[in-house]
């Protein structure tokens, strides 16, 4: 597998939850990034054009043009990273639908005990950039202490100065700008890879919330 793989994973799982109308919510100041950044033909949730009814609309947001457009993962690595991650059974094909579906008990476990070893991170040096881990809002603040230096991925475009740490994927901040929730999943997975016991246990927990699994 690649680390891009599960960024995907949690885009589709973001799809399926908007898709059902469950999806957590949002606070509407989850934004680190100067909003005008957002542009072209892409929307918040996905690509959408005036002639789409509601179903199309649906299965156009799973389509590799539209999962590039909303990840910034290339459609050739798309369609390879759909593959990959239905041969090691993280992903089905849904059998009414046809639409990938992800197998969130699965990855939740991946995440929680392999992700750390397979993609490792650290702390970097002092940028500007998009917070994440424990300084992003989903956590709002926990378990950080007065005067640390801020967790950020890298962008010209984030609000905060912080340390660096290496997303799990080139295109993080391309496609959190796109989608808050992801924002929010991605950024608890961070917690997870670099946080201490007490800190990833916490993570652990709101992520499995927000992927609707009871632990």
């Amino acid at each position: 597998m690649k680390s891009q793989d599960i960024g995907l994973l949690l885009k589709l799982e973001c799809l399926h939850k908007r898709e059902k109308g469950i999806l957590p919510s949002l606070d509407s100041n989850w934004i680190d990034w100067e909003e005008n950044t957002i542009g072209g033909d892409v929307e918040q949730h996905g690509f959408y054009h005036q002639s789409m009814n509601a179903d199309d609309y649906i299965i156009n947001q799973y389509s590799t043009r539209s999962l590039a457009l909303s990840t910034g993962i290339s459609k050739s690595q798309v369609n390879l990273a759909l593959r990959r991650c239905f041969d090691v059974g993280l992903a089905k094909r849904d059998r009414h639908s046809g639409l990938p579906r992800v197998h969130t008990k699965a990855l939740l476990e991946f995440i929680v005990y392999g992700l750390k070893y397979v993609f490792p991170t650290k702390l970097g040096a002092v940028t500007r950039g998009i917070t994440t881990s424990l300084a992003a809002p989903v956590l709002e603040g926990k378990l950080i202490s007065t005067g640390d230096l801020l967790p950020v991925w890298p962008d010209a475009q984030g609000k905060t100065k912080g340390q660096t740490v290496e997303p799990l994927f080139k295109s993080v901040t391309y496609a959190v700008r796109r989608d808050v929730e992801l924002y929010a999943l991605l950024a608890l997975v961070d917690a997870v890879r670099i946080g201490q016991p007490r800190e990833r246990n916490l993570a652990t927990d709101l992520l499995a919330k927000r992927l609707g699994i009871s632990r």
